[in-house]
């Protein structure tokens, strides 16, 4: 496994730059304009947001699970992102106090978490009431015929970007007290057909 995350938090940015250039980090941009006041990100990975939050946060924590991931996070931040706080917690044990964060940020990570339920359940937990979640993630297909092809080729995304592509992360975001507020289905530009389809929102805690 350490061999495995090694390789993978080295080859990530290569693997994802084709995706990047043809969209993706334009997706990054316009959601994270949204980001105000104390911000955490989850699976901050190699810093691919970093260059994306604007004036309006006053704060930014960001967690990585991965030691080979967050080596190269921290770098990053350093250097483009200096008063970042970049520490190493999964997504389903946050090392934070309730109603900590107005905002939280997942892009790319609800698909690869061991536990989406927990994971869900813990930012609700730090986020304050009203708070909101900014995500881009994959989403299992609405289209029958494309969603099988996502069960069947999942085992395939596992074991090469470390994640499930057919995760119905919308419904479990509501089970764990969630309302999606702003929603945009989109497809990953330039990604295969069963890794495509996406979304691209933001979810409110209760007020």
């Amino acid at each position: 496994m350490t061999l495995r995350a090694g390789f993978f938090a080295l080859t990530y940015d290569r693997q994802m730059a084709k995706t990047e250039k043809a969209g993706l980090r334009a997706f990054r941009e316009s959601l994270l304009a949204r980001a105000t006041g104390h911000v955490l990100e989850i699976g901050g990975g190699t810093g691919a947001n970093l260059p994306c939050y604007g004036p309006a946060v006053e704060s930014l924590t960001m967690t990585e699970p991965q030691p080979p991931m967050l080596r190269r996070l921290q770098q990053r931040a350093r250097e483009q992102v200096p008063a970042a706080k970049v520490l190493r917690a999964p997504a389903e044990d946050l090392p934070f106090d309730d109603h900590t964060f107005d905002v939280a940020v997942s892009t790319l990570v609800l698909c690869g978490v061991d536990d989406q339920p927990r994971a869900l359940r813990e930012l609700r937990r730090v986020l304050r009431p009203g708070g909101r979640l900014l995500f881009l993630e994959h989403m299992r297909s609405d289209d029958p015929a494309v969603a099988r092809l996502q069960d069947k080729l999942n085992w395939f995304n596992r074991l090469v970007v470390c994640c499930d592509c057919n995760r119905a992360t919308l419904g479990t975001m509501e089970k764990a007290g969630f309302t999606v507020t702003k929603l945009e289905r989109t497809v990953f530009p330039g990604a295969p057909k069963f890794v495509g389809p996406a979304v691209v929102g933001t979810a409110v805690t209760p007020s």
